[in-house]
């Protein structure tokens, strides 16, 4: 078999030019307390499936949050008293929707980065192919980018003004 023709292990867990695939239906049990250390092969099955587990855990939690804020916006009473107290309650409505789209929009993200885990590109800059970094993607799972290719695309936003 060539290096460029793809591997299929017995858990499901495909292996293409190098890199992990792990479909969403593939399980992997880690242990308790797992964290991904940088001395274990980069985006290993077991490294996924913590980012996984992470990404839905993430998801589940902006889901809940939406739910509940469509819920208080049915809820509310809206024939509030006086002009002020009206005033009050459309801001507070206003953030109120402004954060269920901002969690929209990073649900999006989100699923797009599962599908990079399933298709074996997660944890690889999009521009540039190198390593993202195991400590990169802890703090921001949805990270698309390399810390250098991140700051060379903020400076040249920077530059062109947006």
């Amino acid at each position: 078999m060539n290096s460029l023709a793809s591997q299929t292990a017995d858990n499901g867990v495909t292996r293409e030019d190098g890199r992990y695939a792990l479909p969403a239906t593939t399980q992997i049990e880690l242990p308790t307390g797992y964290r991904p250390s940088a001395d274990e092969e980069y985006m290993n099955p077991r490294h996924l499936a913590y980012f996984r587990n992470k990404l839905r855990d993430w998801r589940d939690q902006l889901v809940e949050e939406s739910r509940q804020t469509m819920d208080n916006l049915r809820e509310e009473v809206r024939d509030v008293g006086d002009e002020a107290e009206r005033a009050t309650r459309e801001t507070e409505n206003s953030l109120e929707l402004r954060t269920r789209d901002r969690y929209r929009k990073l649900i999006s993200k989100i699923d797009k980065a599962l599908r990079r885990i399933e298709e074996g590109r997660y944890g690889y800059c999009e521009e540039t192919d190198e390593e993202i970094g195991v400590d990169r993607l802890d703090a921001r799972p949805i990270a698309t980018l390399s810390l250098d290719a991140q700051e060379r695309r903020e400076h040249l936003q920077k530059q062109m003004g947006d």
